[in-house]
């Protein structure tokens, strides 16, 4: 089960590091991965799962982000119908760069999740 907290704030992380911190970005999904699975405290399974959640959730409304600015600047420079021309192209051609980084982000994040997850492990 995903907790709610720490998914939305791997959700916001996930942003920051995408947005701001291009150059870092293997580094910063590692650690924010590491944060969500920590701050789940479910286990490795638990962790894994919110860190991967998160990771999904961040890509896609950043790459959204992406093809809407785009759009916004296809309009300003050709005018309306180059704005819904760079939005076709752009969301048809950046379609699998999207998946691509939907399945990084989650693997990345996941496998540090699980050991955030691991060191949160309470017994019973």
């Amino acid at each position: 089960m995903a907790k709610m907290n720490s998914v939305i704030l791997g959700f916001l992380l996930t942003l920051v590091v995408y947005l701001f911190f291009g150059h870092y970005e293997f580094w910063g999904l590692l650690i924010v991965g590491f944060i969500v699975g920590y701050m789940a405290h479910e286990g490795i399974l638990g962790g894994m799962w919110n860190a991967a959640l998160a990771g999904a959730f961040g890509t896609i409304v950043a790459s959204l982000l992406f093809v809407l600015l785009v759009t916004i600047g296809g309009t300003a420079l050709m005018g309306p119908l180059g704005g819904l021309t760079g939005f076709t192209i752009s969301g048809i051609s950046s379609f699998f760069v999207i998946v691509y980084n939907i399945i990084k982000y989650m693997i990345v994040m996941g496998i540090t999740g699980a050991l955030g997850g691991a060191l949160t492990k309470q017994k019973d």
